[in-house]
Formats: structure tokens, sequence, C-alpha cells
């Protein structure tokens, strides 16, 4: 059956407004109980180029009340952002600076308010150079710094300063099927090759049984006439930014090409400076011994 592609940013929105699944994934992915999920979508616009174009990114903000292995309860804010190109880190970094100096991520216990912890889940479009796993998990953890000893505590303070995070690269989920998690992330999987990118095609019976409400969700967003509209638009808009990317691509290659022909004239002028000097130098002591005798 065909399934609308979840890599486009309005289906992903679709695949998530729905507070069930969002918790469901959400909760598989950080491998945690979330007892409760309020979703907010946060809309930021890039503008492509100095026209009127400009693409729209959605950031999935989340404030999520998470249940411990002890039975205690935390408060945390949760935030997936998906990118396309290796050049959006920018955007992530200054998205999540607004994060942190966003006032009203707090909660209130007993008479104060106290920092929510973040953690950011990224969903990559590009492949990463160094790391080749569909999830990667990272986390902090505290040490002794004399003596290199774990310290198995969490302190507020930086809890509230410190971050962790997942990783999912699209691109490596290709035939992965190790555990629930990459089982549950196939509908993501793109295809070595596609008529329609717009849509997927995926056997639902081979689909975690538990999980088959994100593949009837996507279902429903393939029917809608709004969503298919938008992803037409963003075909068009990701094809201008992909060419604006070779563009750049192409001046930092002729820059970097330039700046290696200055250094090999500088490396070549500096040598025949230092082999006239050796010249110099050798007949001033040519006229030095001919004084001499």
């Amino acid at each position: 059956m065909q399934i609308a592609n979840p890599v486009y940013d309005v289906v992903f929105k679709y695949l998530m407004a729905d507070n069930s699944i969002a918790k469901k994934i959400i909760s598989l992915i950080i491998g945690e109980e979330i007892e409760n999920l309020d979703f907010q979508p946060t809309e930021y616009s890039d503008d492509v180029d100095k026209g009127n174009r400009s693409l729209t990114v959605y950031r999935l903000d989340f404030a999520a009340t998470v249940r411990q292995p002890d039975g205690s309860r935390k408060r945390i804010i949760i935030e997936i952002q998906k990118a396309k190109f290796a050049t959006d880190i920018m955007r992530f970094r200054n998205y999540l600076g607004k994060q942190y100096s966003n006032k009203n991520n707090v909660y209130e216990e007993g008479n104060r308010s106290k920092a929510c912890p973040i953690l950011s889940i990224y969903f990559l479009g590009h492949r990463l150079d160094n790391v080749h796993v569909p999830v990667t998990r990272v986390e902090r953890k505290y040490y002794d710094n004399a003596t290199g000893e774990e310290l198995p505590v969490r302190e507020e303070f930086i809890e509230s300063l410190t971050h962790d995070s997942f990783v999912i690269q699209i691109s490596e989920l290709r035939r992965k099927r190790r555990n629930l998690l990459e089982k549950v992330l196939a509908v993501f999987e793109q295809p070595a090759s596609v008529k329609t990118p717009h849509f997927l095609d995926i056997s639902e019976s081979e689909y975690p049984a538990e999980y088959r409400e994100v593949i009837r969700r996507l279902i429903q967003a393939a029917a809608e006439p709004q969503v298919r509209q938008t992803m037409d638009v963003e075909d068009e808009i990701i094809e201008e930014l992909g060419s604006l990317e070779r563009i750049i691509a192409v001046r930092d290659k002729t820059i970097d090409d330039q700046k290696r022909e200055l250094d090999d004239k500088d490396r070549e002028l500096s040598d025949k400076n230092k082999a006239f000097d050796d010249q110099k130098k050798l007949i001033e002591e040519l006229k030095r011994q001919l004084g001499e005798k």
C-alpha cells in the first residue's frame, strides 16, 4: 500500500500532530515512558532568495511528563528538528539558543520555578561523515575529573544547561531492522529510485502491529489535497535550495583554488627572495675574501 512520504515537512507535521502517535514514537526513540505530551508547532521561514519565495520549516516542540523507573516524574522539553542539508546546523544552534532563553520552558516545584531539561531529536536528510548508523544516542555523563570515576547522580544546575540528543540519519535506515525502533522508523526509508517521491510503498503486515496507526495516519495524509499540494511546493523550493547549495559549493571551491594559487605564488616568491639573499651573501663573502688578499 502507498503512504505519504514523511520526509516531507508537511507530512511529518501531519503525522506528529496526532498526539497518540507522537507520544508512542517519541517514547520509543528516547526509551522512556511519556505519560503526557503537549504539542505546539513552531514555524520558521527561511529566505530562499531575494524574491518573495520562502521555505517554511517546522520544528516541533513538545512539553512532556516522563515517568522514571523509580516511579517519579519529570517535566522535559522535547524538540524535534528536520534537516535536508548539512548547512542547516547553524539554524539548529540558533534555535537551540532560543529554547534555552525561552522563559516559558519552566515548571513549578513548590514555590520555585525550575528550568525544564531539553532533549533534542534530529532527523537528518543528509549523511554524516563519520557516523554510519540509523540512530545515534548522545548522552551526558558526570565524571570526577581527577579520578575519571563516573558519578551516578544528577544535578539541577547541570541538567538545566546541557542536554541529551538523538540523531536519526534517514539515509542509514535502508534495510536496517535490528530493533523495534528501526522497524518503526522504516516508514522514513527512502528507496534508491522512485517515480513519485511523494508516496512510498510499504507492507502493513511487516510493520510492528502495535504501531500500525502510524501507517494508517500516513495513508490519510496521502489522501489530503492540501498535503499533496504542499509537497509540490516543497519540491520546487528544495530544488531551488539544492541549486543554491551547488552554486555556493562551486564558489567556495573557486575561492579555495585561488587561495592555493596565491599561496603557491607566495612560496615561489619567498624561494626567489631567499635565493637572491643567498647570492647576495655569497657575493659579499667573495668581496671580503678578495679584499683580504
